[in-house]
């Protein structure tokens, strides 16, 4: 789906870098620093803010992508990508997804509607559809040897600063608690809770900290 007369806005042609095999649709936009190589579509309707760097993909329509990595990826419509997001290779991103600031996306299929919006690595998974990855969420897929999947069901919620252990399946509509590490596989409609409990001590700051008294 490769159009012929593609209106395509550079806002700064002398520091946007465009190579021979990328082709548009309609009413793209591309800001200043864009460096877009390969065999790479940019759907109609497509905003390139400054600073991205994409090679070999397939970016849907109306989408918007900031400051971000994007290599061997495919991007559905109206998704938002950045700012200084990586969409490593084998990435498949759904309609409608959120990726933001400081996320790593690698080998993995993110479900339509979901937001993982902040400093999260998601690596060798499939997440299904209306989920919300909370904010130094890690996709543990590596153990030192090999490799290992997790999946992820729909309408799932995991909360901030969760580790993820690869295998494992986590069926839909679960609830991930904050702070959480998950080990097994957890079934439909779960509620998944895995903390220490702080414990205070009164008074005992001043033996760590200098200068108290």
């Amino acid at each position: 789906m490769k159009s012929r007369k593609p209106k395509v806005k550079i806002i700064n042609k002398k520091n946007t870098y465009i190579g021979e095999g990328v082709t548009f649709g309609e009413n793209v936009t591309i800001y200043e620093g864009n460096h877009i190589d390969g065999d790479t579509y940019i759907g109609d309707g497509t905003i390139l803010l400054p600073n991205n760097f994409i090679v070999s993909s397939n970016i849907g329509e109306n989408c918007k992508v900031h400051a971000s990595v994007i290599e061997n990826g495919k991007i559905d419509a109206n998704a938002s990508i950045g700012p200084y997001a990586r969409i490593r290779p084998g990435t498949e991103i759904q309609e409608n997804v959120k990726i933001g600031n400081f996320c790593e996306i690698k080998n993995s299929k993110i479900g339509a509607n979901t937001k993982i919006s902040h400093l999260v690595y998601v690596g060798d998974s499939e997440v299904g559809k209306n989920c919300n990855i909370g904010c130094g969420t890690i996709f543990v897929n590596y153990n030192g040897k090999s490799k290992s999947k997790t999946i992820v069901g729909d309408n799932c919620f995991i909360g901030s600063n969760c580790n993820l252990i690869a295998p494992l399946k986590i069926a839909d509509n679960v609830y991930i608690c904050a702070g959480t590490t998950v080990v097994n596989d957890c079934s439909d409609g779960s509620f998944i809770i895995g903390r220490v409990r702080a414990e205070e001590k009164p008074g005992k700051a001043k033996d760590y900290l200098k200068g108290a008294e």
